[in-house]
């Protein structure tokens, strides 16, 4: 996963046993803010650092960052890691780090057939919407590699809500269109009725509102 890259691979030098020792710490980073990082995506940045397995086994990890917006599909990219790497005559690629890409579109050794078209869906998104998206599909497991984009969308569609301050903000919302006299509205106890809400129908994440399908 993406993670904030090492000085030592932007110059494109780096031993065998410093980028061992390098990581696990990224590895646990990664982890630990991997729902952080999820909503976080500018998707017109996404780009991939491309090694090979045989320069890293000689103990280097040269390689470029390739900005996945300048090719347009998997082909052109795959093309031109070839020419990154033309001194192999059969290199085997490895993707080291890659950054502003989503879950599960991506791996040391592969990169997802879709990853083009799911990235081109969602750079038509707005921000809060990809953020939504993003968030809908990580809590719901949902593999973006392996689904329609089209399918997904149209999903979460039935499934968002919208985005409120918090849940208390939903819970007066929904009180609201309950339609009662001013005077019960002193005495309704928002925190507790949002808590209900949050343990049945509905879930939510950084404001973001899905019914609990």
């Amino acid at each position: 996963m993406s993670g904030m890259r090492n000085t030592s691979i932007e110059n494109g030098i780096e031993t065998k046993q410093q980028h061992h020792l390098s990581l696990p710490n990224k590895s646990k980073n990664l982890i630990q803010n991997s729902k952080e990082m999820t909503h976080q995506i500018n998707t017109s940045e996404a780009r991939v650092y491309v090694g090979t397995y045989a320069k890293y086994n000689d103990g280097s990890i040269f390689g470029e960052w390739l900005k996945l917006s300048d090719y347009a599909n998997k082909e052109e990219f795959y093309t031109a890691c070839r020419e990154l790497h033309d001194d192999e005559e059969d290199p085997e690629f490895m993707f080291q780090d890659y950054e502003n890409i989503p879950n599960g579109l991506i791996g040391e050794c592969w990169i997802s057939d879709s990853i083009f078209e799911i990235l081109e869906a969602l750079e038509d998104m707005d921000d809060a919407r990809k953020e939504a998206f993003l968030i809908w599909c990580d809590n719901g497991h949902r593999k973006l590699s392996e689904e329609d984009i089209n399918d997904l969308i149209s999903n979460f569609d039935d499934d968002y809500i919208g985005e409120y301050k918090d849940e208390e903000d939903f819970a007066y919302e929904q009180v609201e269109q309950m339609n009662l006299p001013e005077f019960a509205k002193t005495y309704f106890d928002y925190e507790a009725f949002a808590r209900d809400l949050f343990c049945g129908d509905y879930w939510s994440n950084s404001g973001h509102v899905f019914y609990n399908c």
